[in-house]
């Protein structure tokens, strides 16, 4: 799981104004932001037409993680302060630790989809605190630090002690987008209550709940980490009268196409490509949409919530982009691809 570091936890307990939050909800949106590169990049890995299950759930995580992102802008911007996403520094670095998370921790990668890498990188990311454990599920180690959960447990606490009944922000920058996200899911944050129930949704589709794998009620989606231990089991989690929990992986099969996986070299840098070559152009225009999409998204979020819509556009163009990355082979390293890198870009920067 993503080890977070125990003073932020610490921190947010000792917090005596909506003010002082204001840095852990931007980081909050820093790390909900930072699981969409790893989790892209192996999505985008997977050669077309192939191992359509795999790209299903990761697609379905990802969205759901932007709504997350959007979730927490618009709690800070709720409270009174202002996301910051328009710079380098909003990108962590891959290979590394994710934001907040301890050093010697979880080390998260830009890598091709593997069932090794869901195992010990993905279901990390979402391991709630306490796994649910069903047939064919195998034990899972005790949780030695805060999670990700507690975190947003520990941050709804404060706002439920600090906020008044109405928050301080000004609601005219709430972004919601009903053609992108269902509206009981991202919706405008203007009182205490809306903050409360939207830092739910953030816990229930990342973890479950303790007593079920279902993200909301139980005819909604399993949480991120159950989706995640499909891919590993290759098998769907379905309900079951007979076992312990409810639930086992005995549904339809998750075939998975080794063959249908392009072979990305991990942690593709710009810098590393030849100067001048097509390859390095093509990702430089990847990055460049990137951080267009970046940009947007701070505008979004900092006045002007209409633009939502023509942002996420960006995606299908990052999307066609980073495929044609990940089908060009890698100048000079036989036998691998070029992955996208994610790399703060704007023409005219040095590389």
């Amino acid at each position: 799981m993503i080890q977070i570091k125990p003073e932020i936890i610490h921190q947010i307990k000792e917090a005596t104004s909506l003010e002082h939050l204001f840095d852990k909800v931007q980081m909050a949106i820093e790390l909900e932001h930072a699981t969409i590169p790893p989790y892209l990049t192996a999505m985008f890995s997977l050669k077309p037409g192939a191992n359509l299950g795999q790209r299903k759930i990761i697609y379905s995580v990802v969205v759901e993680e932007m709504m997350h992102m959007s979730i927490a802008a618009n709690i800070l911007n709720a409270l009174g302060g202002s996301p910051q996403i328009n710079n380098p520094q909003f990108i962590p670095s891959y290979p590394g630790p994710l934001p907040m998370g301890i050093g010697q921790g979880l080390q998260v990668g830009l890598e091709a989809y593997s069932t090794k890498v869901v195992e010990d990188v993905f279901m990390k990311i979402e391991e709630p605190e306490h796994p649910l454990v069903f047939k064919a599920l195998f034990e899972s180690e005790e949780p030695q630090y805060s999670t990700i959960g507690e975190f947003y447990m520990a941050l709804q606490n404060q706002i439920i002690a600090l906020a008044p009944d109405i928050l301080p922000g000004d609601s005219t920058k709430q972004v919601t987008s009903p053609s992108f996200f269902k509206k009981e899911l991202l919706f405008p944050i203007i009182k205490k209550e809306d903050a409360i129930n939207a830092i739910n949704v953030i816990i229930e589709q990342g973890e479950g709940t303790t007593k079920s794998p279902y993200a909301q009620g139980e005819d909604g989606e399993f949480a991120h980490y159950y989706r995640f231990e499909e891919l590993s089991r290759g098998k769907t989690l379905v309900a079951d009268s007979t076992a312990t929990n409810g639930f086992s992986f005995s549904g339809a099969d998750i075939a998975f196409d080794h063959n249908g996986v392009y072979s990305l070299y991990p942690n593709t840098k710009t810098a590393s490509l030849p100067e001048g070559s097509e390859v390095k152009i093509l990702m430089n225009n990847f990055n460049t949409i990137y951080s267009s999409l970046l940009f947007g998204l701070h505008d979004t979020f900092n006045g002007k919530p209409e633009n939502l819509g023509n942002t996420i556009g960006l995606m299908f163009d990052l999307r066609l982009t980073a495929e044609k990355l990940c089908a060009t082979p890698f100048p000079g390293k036989p036998g691998y691809n070029v992955g996208p890198s994610f790399e703060f870009f704007k023409p005219g920067m040095p590389i």
